[in-house]
């Protein structure tokens, strides 16, 4: 119900931009050329932890994109998925150009899952929306893809705000998992890990280790995983917070 109030809202309240606050539109120029100023770059954090998958970022976080996030995941500004998911299919095409030659068929799309308490209290799943955004833009640039929501928590995990790197990592140890059956379905591309944002980079570096575990199933091994967000934090472009 809330999800679906936060769309009906959309559609009749006036509207502002998601990072600036500019009224009579959802998002400014300005804001929109800030999701694209860096252009997709390989992002790493510090300390980069043991099995990160390579992340590309379309932006840094900060300001207004820092902004359009939050407005998108915690104040229901759902509108702002569209120029999320096409700032996202930028830094998949960068991931995937890297592993052009690793396999073939469709990008697979695979998104971090959020916490179901954190589902429960937005009324969506942010990650999932931006994701299925990008998938859309991809196809409508020529690139075959599609989002495939195989990775499932097989635990409740702390709020990761206020951990240090470590504590989030011992946090989502073990937590995430691929749903059964899906094996084939990752064999059938190249598998692309997405997610709004990289901080510690702990949440893909769990994802990747739940996708390698589908190498001890009956299917032929997955091709080299890669990982795209739209922002990373600034330290991981290796440029410092204005």
């Amino acid at each position: 119900m809330r999800g679906w109030w936060r769309e009906f809202a959309g559609l009749v309240l006036p509207d502002a931009c998601g990072g600036c606050g500019l009224p009579r539109t959802p998002l400014c120029a300005a804001c929109r050329e800030a999701l694209h100023r860096a252009g997709p770059r390989r992002v790493r954090p510090v300390p980069e932890p043991a099995g990160l998958p390579v992340v590309h970022a379309a932006a840094p976080y900060t300001d207004a994109v820092r902004a359009l996030l939050l407005g998108h995941k915690e104040r229901g500004a759902l509108g702002l998925a569209g120029p999320l998911g096409v700032a996202l299919a930028g830094a998949v095409r960068a991931a995937a150009s890297r592993s052009a030659g690793a396999g073939t068929g469709p990008l697979l799309l695979v998104a971090v899952p959020s916490a179901r308490r954190a589902v429960r209290a937005r009324g969506h799943d942010a990650t999932r929306r931006i994701a299925s955004a990008a998938a859309r833009e991809l196809r409508r640039t020529g690139t075959a893809a599609r989002v495939l929501p195989v990775l499932r928590q097989r635990r409740e995990v702390a709020d990761q705000s206020g951990l240090d790197p470590w504590q989030r990592a011992a946090n989502l140890a073990g937590a995430l998992e691929v749903v059964r059956g899906a094996g084939r379905l990752l064999s059938d591309g190249r598998v692309v890990l997405v997610d709004d944002l990289m901080t510690t980079g702990a949440s893909l570096t769990e994802a990747a280790r739940a996708l390698s575990a589908v190498h001890a199933r009956p299917f032929p091994a997955l091709t080299p995983v890669d990982a795209a967000v739209v922002a990373a934090v600034p330290s991981a472009f290796g440029i410092k917070r204005n």
